[in-house]
């Protein structure tokens, strides 16, 4: 049984051939290509003011440096709510339920944010390892403490990413066969069940749109400090 819960996390394969590089495809097929006519369709509309909006909250605490990552972060967060909403679709498989791969966004990015601000201010930078007023003795124990914290941020943005969207399709595959096996024995229980399972389904919409928001906006957030 519990092998049997995991089993939807494993890669899948056609004959011998991993399907990931699909998966990680087919969303970017998926959305309409803006097309050169001043009037567009109400879906270009809507996904073009959703873009704008989006970018704006985005850029909002950044300086005019940071306003360079404005394609790249906008790319990646609906990149991360594609994969995620994809993944709630029936007999798909979810790559962001892989730590690897979401360490393989979160590791670089969070590198490129540290490379940046020591190459610009590298005064600023180290100082944030070590408060301001801080008493002489307990400075080489808050330097390798703020450097631990430091390098735990992009296994933090990965992880949290994976366990919620991993702990998410655990509940459902869950109360979701709870609800076939107590069907023919108690088909009211069955119907409370299914209404359980609905607002659950619900309710993984919102994290996987709010997760990747998080993922993003936490990478802003580094970038902030290093412009």
């Amino acid at each position: 049984m519990t092998l049997s819960l995991f089993d939807q996390f494993m890669t899948p394969t056609y004959l011998g051939i991993p399907l990931i590089a699909l998966a990680l495809t087919l969303p970017w097929i998926l959305y309409p290509a803006p097309s050169p006519r001043w009037l567009n369709n109400r879906l270009v509309t809507l996904q073009g003011w959703f873009l704008n909006r989006f970018t704006q909250q985005l850029l909002l605490p950044l300086n005019l440096g940071g306003h360079k990552w404005a394609a790249l972060l906008t790319s990646l967060m609906i990149f991360l709510i594609t994969l995620n909403m994809l993944g709630l679709l029936p007999y798909t498989f979810t790559p962001t339920t892989q730590l690897s791969m979401n360490m393989g966004f979160a590791v670089p990015l969070w590198l490129a944010t540290v490379i940046i601000g020591m190459r610009n201010q590298p005064t600023a930078a180290l100082g944030h390892l070590l408060p301001e007023g801080t008493p002489a003795p307990l400075i080489p124990v808050l330097i390798i403490i703020e450097t631990i914290s430091l390098f735990i941020r992009p296994l933090a943005l990965g992880v949290r990413l994976t366990a919620n969207l991993t702990a998410g399709h655990l509940l459902i595959q869950l109360i979701a066969t709870a609800a076939f096996v107590l069907l023919p024995m108690m088909p009211t229980v069955a119907g409370l069940t299914a209404i359980v399972l609905f607002l659950l389904t619900l309710l993984e919409v919102a994290v996987a749109m709010i997760q990747a928001y998080v993922f993003v906006l936490l990478l802003s957030l580094y970038l902030q400090e290093n412009v």
